[in-house]
C-alpha cells in the first residue's frame, strides 16, 4: 500500500482502501511491478464473514486493494469516524480497469461461468475494448483433475488481468489459494461479471445502487436468501459496540 500512497482504514477490523475514481488508472499502472495483486470487491456480507472466517480474513488482509461495494460499509466507516471510502459498483469498476488496460495494450484471461455466457462475454469485451487482448478463457465447474492444466495455461499466458467469475471452486478464495503459482498481474473475482457482460443478467440501476438497494434484483431472483437481511442488523450491533469501545 505504501507504493500507492493510498489510505487503508479499518472497519470492524477489516481493511478497506480509499481509492478516488481519478486514481484508478494510476493504481492499475502501479501494479505492473512484477508482482501479483489481488483486488477484493468487499460487500457487507464479505466483511462480516471475514470477522469469523480466518482464511477469508487472511485473503482480504493480503489483498493489494480492498474496495467497498456496499453502502453499509461506507456508512459504517463514517459512524466510526474513519475517512469515508469510495464505493464502487463491481461491473463499473471492472470496466474502468479494462479501460485502463486497453490504453496500454494489455491482456486479459477469462475464467468462469458457462461456455455460452463466457463466449458472449468475450465477444462483448473484445468489441468494447478492442485494444485489450483476450489471451485465454476457460469455463467454470470444471473437473478437479483439469485445474492444474488451467493454472498452467494462465501462467503461460501471463495476462495483465485475470477475471474470475462464477463456477470456480472456492469462488473468490480460488485466487489466493492459487496466486503463488502465477506470474505477475492483477487478479479480480466478481460473481456475475461474465453474466452481465453476456447480457444474461442486468446490472443494478444507478439509482438502486446509490440507495444501497442493489441487492434487491438478486433477492427477487433468489428469494430464499432473504435471511441475509439480518446481517445488516448484526453489523449495526457490531458498529455500536466498536463505537462505545472507541475502536
Amino acid at each position: 500500500m505504501d507504493s500507492l500512497s493510498l489510505n487503508r482504514i479499518s472497519v470492524l477490523g477489516v481493511p478497506v482502501d480509499i481509492l478516488p475514481e481519478d486514481r484508478i488508472e494510476e493504481v492499475v499502472a502501479s501494479f505492473e511491478d512484477g508482482k501479483n495483486h489481488q483486488v477484493v470487491l468487499l460487500s457487507l456480507w464479505d466483511l462480516m464473514r471475514a470477522k469469523r472466517n480466518l482464511e477469508y480474513r487472511t485473503m482480504i488482509a493480503g489483498a493489494s486493494l480492498v474496495l467497498p461495494i456496499s453502502l453499509s460499509i461506507v456508512h459504517g466507516a463514517r459512524f466510526l469516524k474513519r475517512q469515508e471510502p469510495v464505493r464502487y459498483m463491481p461491473f463499473d469498476f471492472a470496466i474502468k480497469v479494462l479501460g485502463a488496460l486497453e490504453r496500454k495494450g494489455k491482456s486479459v484471461y477469462l475464467l468462469g461461468s458457462t461456455r455460452t455466457r463466457l463466449q458472449r462475454a468475450e465477444m462483448n469485451i473484445k468489441s468494447t475494448f478492442p485494444g485489450v487482448r483476450v489471451v485465454g478463457r476457460y469455463t467454470g465447474r470444471y473437473p478437479k483433475n483439469v485445474e492444474p492444466s488451467i493454472i498452467e495455461a494462465v501462467r503461460k499466458a501471463t495476462p495483465s488481468l485475470l477475471l474470475v467469475g462464477l463456477g470456480v471452486p472456492g469462488k473468490e478464495r480460488w485466487i489466493p489459494r492459487n496466486l503463488p503459482r502465477f506470474n505477475s498481474g492483477i487478479y479480480l473475482w466478481c460473481s456475475d461479471l461474465f453474466e452481465v457482460f453476456a447480457k444474461s443478467h442486468g446490472k443494478p440501476s444507478p439509482e438502486l445502487f446509490r440507495k444501497g438497494l442493489e441487492w434487491l434484483p438478486y433477492w427477487l431472483r433468489k428469494p430464499w436468501r432473504i435471511y441475509r437481511v439480518f446481517i445488516f442488523f448484526w453489523f449495526e450491533v457490531h458498529l455500536l459496540f466498536a463505537r462505545i469501545k472507541g475502536n
